[in-house]
């Protein structure tokens, strides 16, 4: 997932950074020991990035780097930022479970008004490319989802998801391959 990390976030930042605009703070989602928080923090180091994982995850976490790790659980509650950030996190839960973690990240982040924003790297199901490489490799991420008990989603799937966790608007960008950048807004 680290080498995934680095090379899709390269990407992210340099060819979609928009999506990172107009934010002073940042919590990565279930981020990790931070690859994709330190992507974004050298590419926009105006942004304060924390990383929130569970107590195990952030005892392994680097020091000395600009990035902030919190223990903490995605279920429970996530520390206040204008955005949270998701990375491959969402595909892995029911849709119930989503919704859960969502309205999480709605209570952690300010109105729409004051730049308040929840950032999604996933994939949406139908968007992108339509060749047969990338039906393919969303076949093959159908499969994997099916052993993992996660859920490929399209984007009235996501939709519905959204209006669940109470937002009322949301960006589908797909930028690499199967993958997309959504932006929801409350």
């Amino acid at each position: 997932m680290v080498s995934d990390t680095r090379f899709v976030m390269d990407i992210a930042v340099k060819e979609y950074g928009e999506a990172f605009r107009g934010i002073s703070s940042l919590i990565d989602v279930a981020g990790g020991l931070g690859e994709a928080s330190h992507a974004i923090s050298k590419a926009f180091p105006h942004v304060k990035c924390s990383v929130l994982d569970l107590d195990h995850v952030v005892a392994k976490a680097p020091t000395g780097t600009s990035v902030e790790y919190i223990a903490g659980d995605m279920f429970e509650s996530i520390p206040p930022a204008d955005a949270t950030f998701l990375k491959w996190v969402l595909h892995d839960w029911s849709d119930e479970q989503c919704v859960k973690i969502l309205k999480n990240c709605k209570q952690a982040i300010p109105p729409r008004g004051a730049g308040g924003k929840v950032i999604i790297i996933d994939m949406v199901v139908g968007a992108g490319p339509t060749d047969v490489k990338h039906r393919e490799t969303q076949e093959m991420f159908d499969v994997y989802m099916m052993f993992i008990n996660g859920k490929g989603r399209n984007e009235q799937e996501w939709k519905k998801i959204f209006l669940q966790s109470g937002f009322s608007d949301y960006k589908i960008t797909p930028v690499l391959g199967i993958r997309s950048i959504i932006e929801v807004y409350p």
